[in-house]
């Protein structure tokens, strides 16, 4: 059930993104979508400066993630549905980005000769198979004293955080937790929380960016 669960998932992330782009002019969204990154690094500058290290991971990337606003860096980016993007989204093309090394994995079985001093993990945590192996492999593939930074929706309602992991009240994510349980995930792995930060309020989720230390 949780190998379809996820699935049905990847199916309806790909669907989704080809939806919501459908009508969207490529280089206004491809523009804004850099400022907003761009105010994230702004954000963890001061626990996680960008120009302060050498390798970095996009670790679920989507085809508009992180990656697109660090021209300047040498970036592996990592997902599961890239080379479906790139067939399917006219917005995305790995040449694009030539500083970009694009690795087509999915989070638990990605594996790397070197690790990163700097792991991003944009709203992709709650997409994984096996949650548990994808917060090991944040562990694994970050450099000792590197730092990992995640940003996740989080449920603000016991009750329907319950009822989202019975029936299909939210299918594009099959995890369902609140900000305490994902904090947990990290400090159980001995990783320390340098920041975390409310970026969008919602009734339902919010959405928070948590960064840690190795």
């Amino acid at each position: 059930m949780k190998k379809l669960k996820w699935h049905l998932a990847q199916w309806l992330e790909l669907r989704w993104w080809k939806r919501y782009l459908r009508h969207k002019n490529k280089h206004e969204y491809l523009s804004w979508k850099k400022d907003y990154w761009k105010n994230i690094l702004e954000n963890i500058e001061d626990v996680a400066p960008v120009d302060a290290v050498k390798t970095i991971c996009d670790l679920g990337c989507g085809p508009a993630g992180i990656f697109i606003a660090m021209p300047q860096n040498n970036i592996t980016a990592v997902d599961p549905l890239l080379n479906e993007y790139e067939k399917q989204i006219p917005f995305f093309s790995k040449s694009y980005y030539p500083n970009v090394q694009f690795v087509e994995s999915t989070m638990e079985n990605f594996s790397v000769a070197a690790k990163y001093d700097l792991v991003f993990c944009m709203n992709a945590i709650n997409h994984v198979h096996d949650i548990e192996k994808a917060f090991d492999k944040l562990k694994a593939i970050c450099t000792e004293n590197g730092t990992v930074v995640i940003s996740i929706d989080v449920h603000n309602y016991s009750f329907f955080k319950y009822l989202f992991r019975l029936v299909p009240g939210d299918v594009l994510h099959p995890y369902q937790y609140d900000l305490n349980e994902y904090k947990s995930f990290l400090e159980n792995r001995g990783m320390k929380i340098l920041k975390t930060e409310l970026l969008k309020k919602e009734f339902l989720f919010n959405h928070y960016l948590i960064v840690v230390r190795r």
